[in-house]
């Protein structure tokens, strides 16, 4: 296996496109030719290494007036272009449409593909076209890259190929130092502000707790995604009168120098692949309430009461009651953060890397590249 390409919608700041990122960084310092094929190029996007070849396997400027059809009849065809002009020992895609485009593209090319799941797929695989797309499709990947054993699930009626589980990598600068900071009274989520994050009903609960510890605040820290997301939080705050307990603080800042500070770490999604946020906030020493949401990625990494709090997706009473818990019971809120420090040892980058490389070199030998 010398030369690899990772295939997905752009580099636009996001799970899925970070990990694409520094798994094509460490890539090329090991000595790997490494493509990155995008259907487009995002307004505030990743930087790579300079040796990655960024390819761009979309539409062009004459194609934008073609009808729907005739549109994604060519995104495969520059996507087949590319792989038969490349011929890449294996190409890796990273979501949902471009999971379909590049097992499409592959055919007759002899080039293998992993396919790498990175959300809930009950959200976006189990609607009827995908179905379709599933059961004629997903049989051609030559392996499949799972988050969670949620995913797993949902996709072995589908696979008959070889699988396997990665985590997401941790960059070390948020494993946590030392001793614990001091901390201040205050509870901390990061994540991008959009709808399945579900942070208002972590102001709702936050606001609760906060009649029985009228000195905490809460901060909320992550870029907005555009979705009304913000608008909706803003006009909350406004609402429950809370501009003076309740701040959003945006996404640019050093999320390991922050994070630290807050007595306990909030994480309310109703649905995830497997969240970077939490597993930084656990490397970070951070007691963690979360809810158990689809597609298992809070499960898979917090043993509830051991390393973290687990709750209902959608239950404010217990996230309300989980944050009360840990604001008030503060041995066993550091007891917590501290096992969830170890969460280190199984995303490590170094570990992580390998596990991505031998799958990757298992593929590629059973597929003869």
């Amino acid at each position: 296996m010398k030369t690899i390409a990772f295939h997905l919608n752009n580099l636009e700041r996001g799970g899925a496109e970070r990990v694409v990122v520094n798994l094509s960084n460490r890539l090329v310092k090991d000595g790997y030719r490494v493509y990155i094929a995008t259907e487009y190029v995002g307004r505030h996007e990743y930087e790579h290494d300079p040796a990655i070849e960024r390819v761009h396997v979309g539409l062009r400027e004459e194609d934008e007036k073609k009808g729907r059809i005739a549109k994604y009849l060519l995104r495969i065809r520059y996507l087949k272009e590319f792989l038969t002009e490349v011929r890449p020992d294996i190409l890796v895609t990273f979501s949902h449409k471009a999971d379909y485009r590049a097992l499409m593209a592959a055919k007759g090319t002899r080039v293998p593909v992993a396919v790498a799941i990175r959300t809930n797929p009950a959200i976006f695989y189990d609607h009827f076209i995908d179905r379709l797309q599933l059961r004629h499709l997903f049989p051609r990947a030559r392996g499949i890259v799972y988050q969670t054993k949620g995913q797993k699930e949902f996709f072995d009626r589908y696979m008959h190929c070889p699988d396997t589980i990665i985590l997401n990598p941790v960059d070390p600068k948020y494993y946590a130092q030392g001793e614990a900071p001091e901390r201040k009274k205050r509870i901390v989520h990061h994540a991008r502000l959009v709808y399945f994050k579900n942070q208002a009903m972590l102001i709702r609960a936050f606001l609760r707790m906060q009649e029985r510890h009228p000195d905490y605040v809460l901060h909320i820290y992550g870029d907005d995604s555009g979705d009304g997301t913000k608008e909706k939080l803003e006009a909350l705050i406004r609402e429950r009168h809370a501009e003076e307990s309740v701040f959003l603080m945006g996404g640019d800042v050093d999320f390991e120098t922050v994070i630290p500070e807050g007595a306990v770490y909030a994480f309310p999604s109703d649905w995830e692949g497997m969240p970077n946020a939490l597993l930084e906030a656990m490397a970070m020493g951070m007691p963690v309430v979360a809810t158990d949401c689809p597609a298992g990625g809070p499960r898979t990494v917090i043993t509830h009461e051991k390393n973290g709090l687990l709750i209902p997706v959608g239950d404010e009473d217990a996230l309300t009651g989980a944050l009360t818990r840990l604001v008030e019971d503060r041995a066993l809120a550091e007891r917590l953060g501290m096992e969830a420090r170890k969460i280190r040892e199984i995303a490590d980058p170094d570990v992580i890397y390998l596990q991505w490389v031998d799958f990757l070199k298992k593929i590629c030998s059973q597929s003869g590249a």
